[in-house]
């Protein structure tokens, strides 16, 4: 076959972007472990130097670091001047840690796509799955990160009140369960937005509920407990969410059953997965492509490392999505709200 040299050439500049991407990607966790975004936030324009002198840092390091973040579009240079500065909306995504747009989570989860980049090879060639209690402790972390700044942007002001009936239920006192709470944040930002109502945040990970037991803080409306999805104790609650979590388990038709089962007849089920359409044509653009790549790398695995191993996938849409719920037992499921990131569907029995 000859080769269309148009075409290559398209194909070559999108792998070089690509390199540096992956490239910067390592740079971008140590800028925010070592300060350095933070550092810059509000500061104007800055030297190598005078970054250096106020993180503890060696100049020559940081020289080279500013300028790859500014060959990146991360910073910005003047040339005039030789100096560094952090826009608002660069501050946004890399410096302020409660920003709605903070994207630094997803680089620090990609520390673990690297580190157990052996175990997924093994599974592609052997079968079986790469379990979330076999994954290195940084994609907890960075997990966590990811998703908090849009749970709490969205959570309170947005997804609770496209549900029918949810946000008085919970200003008078309704009893919640938060299924595959990980680190808690969701069932945290919850029970801080509803006194009157009691929390119980559930999953699987061990050493997650410890961390999101120790974060509860003086919080007396909240409990974690560890269990499963599809067999967790508790009965009559009024509405139960699970947050980027369905997707990721074996038996997603179990844990949605055992939900309808431990709900009051009235009771609701918040279900919030990544966008997604219902097809790979309608997924091939910037968003589905994160999505399926982290599908591949942590959600399929996790999932054929448990039983039934269902992978659904990070991109199972809302029709297959409504196909589990509806074989779980809930007859009425309707998209109530959703972000370029997220869908949120409201289930009924």
């Amino acid at each position: 076959m000859e080769l269309n040299f148009d075409k290559l050439n398209a194909l070559l500049g999108v792998m070089v972007n690509e390199l540096g991407a992956a490239q910067n990607a390592a740079l971008v966790t140590v800028g925010d472990e070592l300060g350095l975004y933070r550092a810059m936030d509000g500061k104007g324009q800055l030297s190598a130097a005078e970054l250096a002198e106020s993180t503890d840092t060696k100049e020559r390091y940081v020289q080279e670091w500013l300028s790859a973040q500014a060959a990146s579009g991360f910073v910005t240079y003047d040339a005039a001047t030789a100096k560094f500065a952090l826009s608002p909306e660069q501050a946004a995504i890399f410096a302020v840690d409660e920003s709605p747009v903070n994207m630094i989570g997803g680089f620090q989860a990609l520390e673990a796509v690297y580190a157990d980049r052996p175990k997924l090879a093994h599974a592609f060639r052997h079968g079986g799955g790469v379990s979330w209690t076999d994954r290195c402790s940084c994609m907890f972390c960075g997990t966590d990160r990811f998703f908090r700044p849009g749970y709490k942007a969205n959570l309170v002001a947005n997804w609770l009140p496209s549900l029918s009936g949810i946000v008085e239920k919970l200003e008078r006192g309704a009893l919640v369960a938060d299924v595959g709470c990980g680190f808690g944040s969701s069932t945290l930002i919850m029970a801080e937005a509803f006194p009157n109502s009691r929390f119980v945040g559930i999953d699987f990970h061990a050493p997650s509920i410890e961390h999101a037991s120790r974060h509860a803080k003086a919080l007396t409306n909240v409990q974690f407990k560890t269990a499963r999805a599809q067999d967790f104790q508790g009965s009559g609650f009024d509405l139960v969410t699970m947050f980027d979590a369905l997707h990721d388990m074996g038996d997603p038709v179990g844990a949605a059953r055992h939900i309808a089962q431990s709900l009051k007849p009235d009771g609701t089920l918040m279900l919030v997965e990544p966008m997604a359409g219902d097809s790979l044509a309608d997924n091939l653009n910037p968003i589905g492509r994160v999505f399926y790549a982290a599908s591949a790398n942590t959600c399929v695995p996790a999932s054929l490392g448990q039983e039934v191993g269902a992978a659904l996938g990070a991109q199972a849409g809302e029709r297959r999505l409504t196909e589990v719920l509806n074989a779980g037992g809930f007859s009425r499921v309707r998209r109530s709200a959703e972000t370029p990131f997220n869908m949120v569907l409201e289930a009924r029995i």
